[in-house]
């Protein structure tokens, strides 16, 4: 009773230190990273530059981007980290990538480039040649490393009452109603080292209009209660992020016409060496990289090391979550119970199918990317990891053909 005493009384403790943005618990820390904050496009809200804040949230990207500075502890026990991120429209009623990712706070990064305090090589050219700057290490710069993916449905939250007079009539029988948000959760633990110290979390929608979009994210830190488990020493090192944070930085195209990477060191104690790899395909009509299969190959050191084809069969699982989603008749025959005739009868019937239904390259409306998971050989020294899609179609006006593909290495050291 006496032990239970003092927990609670710590408890108490921190929970008057830490204010309303970090509740802890027993053998649990969890950060509220970003308590529905609006992410919407806006080129007025950073004009006159942007307003760096240490205690608050605040917005690069024109408001596409918001970014939050936190100061977490090193942890001396085994801890699993984990992300939640809840998301609804604000009034925005496409599907657009999101990306949850982390930056160190005190090194070059992408707020570095953004306030003009650093420019990366081939900035001013980007648009005229095949360069993609800030995908890649260049410098003293270092790429975000993506803690999530995910993709916001079809106007879930705004759009889900069923009342709605703008869009009506769009619910299939097979759903009892729209949800009203969309929440996603992954484990992330071995993304530890970088959530030490003074860091940059940031939340990103792709987003062109200013209704936007509402965000929640949050991690948890759950740290071992024994006191004879030590924190793993872990190692993660990035490869490549070509998530459009920043400007000059475009949907890129160049994975068809050349292999797109670079180089990582690997300690020569490191151990169980796995490569985490996120990709999705996107393209503003029917036959674009969205919509038609590609293959991603992954390359050590010029050799194939990996290669598989992204693909999402099972995007209508998602229905409930899309209520502004486009939808369209198609003819079909039907099996049906005649309990007349005592039996199955056939006629053609007109079905809906929803956008939000159709197969797409590795993501659907309303899912997260859970990144692919690459076990790689032991390898020490510096080696080249690149990525091509010999299939994957240009970037052409009125074809938005792009890869967002971020990927990283990690492990544990000895």
């Amino acid at each position: 009773m006496k032990q239970q005493i003092l927990q609670l009384l710590a408890l108490t403790v921190l929970m008057v230190s830490c204010g309303p943005k970090e509740i802890p618990s027993i053998g649990s820390k969890v950060y509220h990273v970003f308590d529905q904050e609006h992410l919407y496009f806006d080129p007025e809200l950073t004009k006159d530059g942007i307003r760096v804040s240490d205690t608050q949230p605040f917005y690069i990207e024109s408001g596409r981007i918001m970014l939050r500075k936190l100061n977490i502890p090193k942890f001396e026990r085994e801890t699993k980290v984990s992300i939640i991120v809840e998301e609804t429209s604000a009034g925005d009623r496409w599907d657009k990538a999101g990306s949850v990712f982390v930056m160190d706070a005190n090194g070059v990064n992408m707020l570095t480039v953004a306030r003009e305090k650093y420019e990366l090589e081939h900035s001013d050219d980007a648009e005229e040649t095949d360069n993609y700057p800030g995908m890649i290490a260049e410098g003293e710069y270092k790429p975000a490393v993506e803690l999530m993916r995910f993709m916001t449905p079809f106007g879930v939250g705004h759009y889900s009452k069923q009342d709605t007079s703008k869009y009506p009539n769009r619910m299939p029988v097979y759903i009892d109603g729209w949800a009203e948000k969309a929440m996603w959760k992954q484990d992330i633990t071995q993304l530890l080292p970088l959530l030490e110290g003074e860091v940059y979390v940031g939340v990103h929608i792709d987003t062109w209009t200013k209704e936007g979009y509402k965000v929640d994210v949050k991690l948890r830190f759950e740290e071992s209660e024994n006191a004879y488990e030590p924190a793993k020493k872990r190692w993660v090192a990035p490869v490549l992020n070509s998530v459009r944070y920043i400007p000059p930085q475009r949907g890129c195209d160049k994975f068809q016409r050349a292999d797109v990477g670079t180089s990582v060191e690997v300690p020569a104690n490191a151990k169980d060496i796995q490569m985490a790899y996120i990709t999705t395909g996107h393209g503003g009509h029917s036959g674009g990289d969205e919509f038609v299969p590609t293959e991603n190959i992954i390359k050590l050191d010029g050799q194939e090391l990996f290669k598989f084809t992204p693909w999402r069969t099972d995007c209508a699982s998602f229905r409930r979550f899309n209520p502004t989603s486009g939808v369209w008749l198609k003819k079909r025959k039907v099996d049906y119970i005649d309990w007349e005739a005592k039996g199955y009868r056939t006629k053609e019937i007109e079905e809906p199918e929803a956008s939000s239904d159709l197969s797409r390259s590795n993501w659907c409306p309303g899912s997260d990317v859970p990144p692919m998971i690459i076990p790689m050989e032991k390898i020490s020294g510096k080696h080249e990891i690149t990525v091509s899609m010999p299939t994957a179609q240009k970037l052409k006006e009125g074809e938005q053909n792009f890869w967002f593909v971020s990927a990283y290495l990690f492990g544990e050291l000895n």
